[in-house]
């Protein structure tokens, strides 16, 4: 029996990390597609524009056949069943993030019953690297080079530029 499964890998990307792109690598090679699915985000003051983060997370993964990145408001839930997805991937960096995401997890199933939460775990390379800090590093003047690919080190150097800082 063939299977085409489609699993929703969220997150607001602001920037898009090294951690991130390696989990949506490993989904993209357990999964038949993978939608990248960028949160406007209302709830969160973001330092790139949807239309920005949306640019680089497609820049970054240009070379992922079933890979495709989306934006999304609202409700995950709402996404996921319209696009009839049969997984959510969710990336776990550390056990501090771990209830947080069980959580969720646990909000999503009782959401959708029908779509499952896969936890798939960064390079330990990887696994301290968070958006947050990425920002927080570039805007005080630090490299952060190291934490993220190319095309998103020069997008986020071009940004601490234009807001005067760094």
């Amino acid at each position: 029996m063939s299977r085409n499964v489609l699993a929703v890998y969220p997150g607001t990307f602001d920037p898009m990390t090294l951690g991130h792109s390696d989990v949506i690598r490993r989904a993209a090679q357990l999964f038949d597609h993978v939608i990248v699915a960028v949160a406007v985000a209302h709830h969160k003051k973001t330092m790139f524009t949807l239309e920005e983060r949306m640019g680089m997370v497609r820049e970054v993964l240009n070379d992922q056949a079933n890979v495709t990145v989306e934006s999304f408001s609202g409700l995950l839930r709402d996404f996921v069943v319209l696009h009839h997805a049969k997984v959510v991937v969710r990336g776990l960096r550390a056990v501090t993030d771990f209830d947080y995401e069980f959580q969720l997890a646990g909000m999503n199933r009782s959401l959708m019953p029908e779509v499952e939460t896969v936890f798939l775990t960064p390079n330990t390379s990887y696994q301290f690297i968070s958006s947050t800090l990425v920002r927080e590093i570039a805007t005080l003047g630090g490299e952060a080079d190291k934490f993220v690919d190319t095309v998103v080190a020069q997008r986020l150097a071009e940004k601490v530029r234009s807001l005067g800082r760094g």
